[in-house]
């Protein structure tokens, strides 16, 4: 009886796995099978340095450069507003708080992975723009300042999570050796803890990367919906997962605007890929240390 039952649950892992590689494969084929057909009428070229992105005009032009601009400025953002807080606080974590505290401070933290990024988008809306708008004095807080910083937060679970886990990793021997050698607490955790948890951290800032690289309803709800290039952190801006929400239900299906949202999903698709590519890289060569 055992036997049989050891038996069926390794035929339904199996079957699961084996439908969850054919939808990702479906997905990965749908995405391309539609959006590849504009690149005979529009030159890669063009499509991702070109600043036009006038899809519905008589004469349509399909430049994504302002809108994959965009999106990086906002991701590297979120980075700026993620990475001193979530190494921060996996550093108190995993080193500094007590076991009450960490008890504490970890499940916190992991629970804003919990909140939907559509509350997140109507927060910053409601709450961070008017008074981004109020403070400073500008026409709309709806900008890559606001958007930073509501990706940003949405970042910190995933850094500090990963960064926490990396830092519990270093051997205790070498905290004790700094410590025995006469250096601070402080000392040791920057010149020998980070350190030697470096492909840790690296590797979650590639993983906040690509979580705020894909997200939508966010930077749809908080970015300002321009498409152009912000000179300054006040400007509002369009990400590339924006447009495709906006205007996909726009479309005719089958048509260039269709298949230029299919093309952008592409684009992100493979920057996606390679983050998580290096990403893994990353931690097995961590792995086999």
């Amino acid at each position: 009886m055992e036997a049989l039952k050891n038996k069926v649950f390794k035929l339904t892992a199996y079957v699961v796995a084996l439908f969850s590689v054919i939808f990702l494969f479906g997905i990965i084929f749908s995405i391309f099978y539609e959006g590849l057909p504009l690149f005979r009428v529009v030159p890669l070229r063009e499509f991702l340095f070109s600043r036009q992105w006038y899809p519905t005009h008589e004469d349509p032009e399909f430049g994504i450069w302002t809108l994959l601009v965009g999106s990086i400025f906002a991701t590297l953002g979120a980075l700026v507003i993620a990475l001193p807080l979530g190494l921060g606080s996996a550093v108190f974590i995993s080193e500094i708080a007590g076991k009450r505290w960490r008890e504490m401070a970890k499940p916190v933290i992991e629970l804003l992975a919990a909140i939907p990024s559509v509350v997140y988008g109507l927060f910053g809306m409601a709450v961070l723009a008017p008074f981004v708008r109020e403070t400073f004095n500008l026409d709309t807080g709806l900008n890559l300042f606001s958007t930073s910083i509501i990706l940003g937060l949405m970042v910190v679970p995933i850094i500090a999570s990963m960064s926490e886990d990396a830092l519990s990793s270093v051997a205790s021997d070498l905290r004790e050796a700094s410590l025995a050698l006469g250096a601070t607490k402080w000392e040791t955790i920057t010149r020998i803890v980070i350190p030697a948890a470096r492909s840790g951290v690296i590797g979650s800032i590639l993983l906040g990367f690509g979580r705020a690289i894909g997200e939508t309803m966010v930077v749809l709800m908080v970015a300002g919906g321009s498409a152009q290039i912000p000179r300054t952190v006040f400007q509002s801006l369009r990400p590339l997962t924006s447009t495709i929400a906006a205007e996909m239900g726009e479309t005719v299906m089958g048509d260039l605007h269709f298949q230029s949202l299919f093309a952008i999903a592409i684009v992100l698709f493979v920057i996606t890929f390679l983050t998580n590519l290096i990403t893994e890289l990353v931690f097995l060569k961590r792995s086999s240390r």
